[in-house]
């Protein structure tokens, strides 16, 4: 039967309703719609609000203080010439370059590791996946300031082998970033546990094929692991690089919230945070947040479209 067909059947039953009297009882969705009502108040105050008010915001120059000035693109205007904002973009970019495939590289060798089926594999994957959910604390961030200090931990142990070093890798511009990374790379244990799952779909009669065949570790690796995983692989690869581009919280405590040393660790969220928050210049740092996002939906959209050339999915 036709859509057309369809439509006229029930036109035609409604009619035959209607002449022998029986009321057609519509489903009735209010119970549904109280249910959603807090989700949708909820939304339109807390998200879709300010995402429009700071789009407002992004072209007038308001200082939280007094009532918005409107200046049109001059605040977008002020980016070009802004060296502070090209030296955040600097390092944000090197912090996801960098950091991303560090981690994905990390989580995806352990997750292999542990897929092997070894004992306690319960305590490890809980013990592995821990510092993701400790690794954005205030607390984290200041025992990494610690650990990396001039007296800290990691000179100690350098010590301990003869490498004596009274260098604070937090404190010194040409590895504090490195310090960040090396961090960011520690909290591995969410891509981890997805590329964990992801393993475990992967047929077994395939791996026992290839070993028939004579193909190695390595091989089979290569030609069965890494193809079958790579929709995991852009899954954690769009999260990582989505998060990484927003990092704020082990910035601004390393750092003390400003940026140092020599700008070394000014991330983009915390120029955006100095902008609006400790010079009240809330327009412009409207305009920095989105600049953000224009930012983020380019670095995504480009993943999606190079994911044609290398993600392979079962169809």
């Amino acid at each position: 039967m036709s859509i057309a067909e369809l439509r006229r059947a029930t036109r035609e039953t409604g009619r035959a309703d209607r002449r022998h009297g029986r009321r057609i009882r519509l489903p009735d969705n209010r119970a549904a719609l109280w249910f959603l009502a807090p989700f949708a108040l909820g939304a339109i105050i807390l998200t879709i609000g300010p995402i429009f008010a700071s789009l407002y915001l992004s072209f007038t120059d308001y200082n939280l203080l007094q009532d918005p000035n409107w200046v049109g693109l001059a605040n977008y205007e002020r980016m070009l010439t802004d060296t502070r904002l090209h030296t955040a973009l600097g390092v944000t970019l090197t912090y996801v370059v960098v950091g991303v495939p560090l981690q994905l590289v990390v989580a995806l060798t352990l997750a292999v590791v542990l897929d092997r089926g070894m004992r306690a594999l319960p305590f490890y994957r809980s013990a592995f996946y821990l510092p993701s959910l400790l690794g954005s604390s205030v607390a984290i961030a200041m025992l990494w300031r610690l650990i990396f200090g001039a007296d800290g931990l990691f000179n100690t142990v350098l010590g301990s082998i003869g490498i004596e070093s009274q260098t604070s890798w937090i404190g010194s511009p040409e590895t504090s970033l490195s310090t960040i990374i090396l961090l960011h790379v520690w909290t591995f244990g969410s891509p981890m546990v997805i590329f964990l799952a992801g393993l475990r779909q992967i047929p077994g009669e395939l791996y026992e094929a290839a070993a028939v065949d004579g193909a190695g570790a390595w091989s089979r690796f290569r030609a069965i692991t890494l193809p079958l995983l790579t929709p995991i692989i852009f899954f954690n690869l769009v999260l990582a690089a989505i998060n990484s581009f927003s990092a704020f919280t082990q910035a601004f405590v390393v750092s003390g919230g400003s940026g140092g040393p020599a700008d070394s660790l000014l991330f983009y969220t915390l120029y955006l945070y100095q902008e609006g928050f400790g010079a009240f210049r809330m327009g412009y740092a409207s305009a920095l947040a989105w600049l953000l996002l224009l930012i983020i939906a380019t670095a995504t959209a480009i993943n999606f479209w190079l994911s044609k050339y290398w993600v392979h999915y079962d169809d």
